[in-house]
């Protein structure tokens, strides 16, 4: 599928993004995107390079969390023959690549601060000096940044640096995520379920029955766009019978009776009790009462579970976070311990 017939959404929230990226796209000025995983950074990027007067010319897109730290500054400026081991031939770097057009810089907090300081230098003085080099060549960019961090945080941890971010900060769009785009999660479901359809050959397309809508929409959407689409082509294929409406959506592909469980990373022993102690309220299951192994690990689990949740007023994500747990494997939880109705 195309990316940009992803691109799709009736919100307020959604629209008011777009909307700023088309008034940003004409300027030359640098733009930086946030947003979760999934919510569509790389389609804003390219909406700014298509509506701008750069259009027709290269769009360079390089992800900076996908090459280890010491080929960043390689990639980004090129390298001269020699200048380092196994680099056999020149190369330019993708500033060069995109000169005239548009660069788009994905993943930006993962940079080294050493590769921040060459970017702010080719950002403010418009040239970039290979690896090997002494002489600067010019370069007519226009920097399109993203990133799902809070870079602002970051900087004043000292983990970025704060004049880049000034640099690139002309503009900022933060795009919402999906969980926030009202009547979005309809819309993009029954498109992405029409295609999936149509690529499996079927002669009409049943929409989803009424209570698998409603559980898309009650559902938090962490992989935002990408996450939804992969739940809905998931459960067209799955379904036989295209003459009725699909009743079932799969939200965690990873769900299984016999899924491998990771070992459990036990705390230190505590010294052993003094003769005629007893354990305090909450400390622990009574190791001497244990009759069976699996119902006793089940309920210290829920037990846990269902403090915790208590703890966070029922915040899932907290609850997750605090207990090192996904949101999904916490959700698994909740369902496997019945505590679903009190968590909803």
């Amino acid at each position: 599928m195309e990316r940009e017939n992803q691109f799709i959404g009736q919100s307020g929230a959604f629209l008011d993004a777009v909307e700023r990226a088309s008034r940003a796209a004409p300027m030359r000025r640098p733009v930086l995107v946030i947003g979760e995983r999934g919510t569509g950074k790389e389609l804003i990027a390219e909406r700014l390079h298509r509506l701008s007067t750069r259009w027709d010319e290269p769009l360079v897109t390089m992800n900076c969390a996908a090459l280890p730290e010491t080929l960043i500054e390689a990639e980004l400026f090129g390298h001269e023959a020699g200048a380092f081991t196994g680099a056999t031939k020149q190369r330019v770097g993708r500033f060069e690549e995109a000169d005239k057009g548009t660069l788009f810089l994905d993943e930006l907090g993962t940079l080294s601060m050493g590769a921040q300081e060459r970017l702010l230098r080719a950002v403010e003085y418009g040239e970039v000096t290979r690896i090997g080099s002494s002489r600067p060549v010019r370069v007519d960019v226009r920097i399109v940044a993203a990133t799902n961090e809070d870079l602002p945080e970051k900087a004043a941890r000292g983990e970025f640096r704060a004049d880049l971010l000034d640099r690139l900060s002309f503009e900022v769009i933060t795009l919402p995520p999906l969980r926030v785009r009202e009547g979005d999660v309809e819309v993009l479901a029954d498109y992405f379920g029409r295609r999936m359809a149509a690529e499996l050959g079927w002669e009409g397309w049943p929409s989803f029955a009424p209570h698998v809508t409603e559980q898309m929409v009650a559902h938090d959407w962490p992989g935002n766009v990408r996450e939804l689409r992969n739940v809905v082509e998931r459960a067209v294929y799955r379904w036989d019978d295209w003459n009725e409406p699909i009743g079932h959506a799969q939200f965690d592909p990873f769900d299984s009776p016999w899924k491998p469980v990771s070992p459990v990373k036990r705390p230190p022993q505590a010294a052993p009790a003094a003769a005629g102690a007893t354990a305090p309220h909450g400390a622990g299951p009574d190791f001497e009462h244990i009759d069976d192994l699996r119902t006793a690990v089940d309920d210290h689990e829920r037990a846990i579970v269902e403090h915790a949740l208590g703890k966070h007023r029922w915040n899932q994500r907290q609850t997750a976070k605090a207990l090192g747990l996904s949101y999904d494997q916490l959700r698994h939880c909740i369902k496997k311990h019945g505590l679903m109705q009190e968590a909803d």
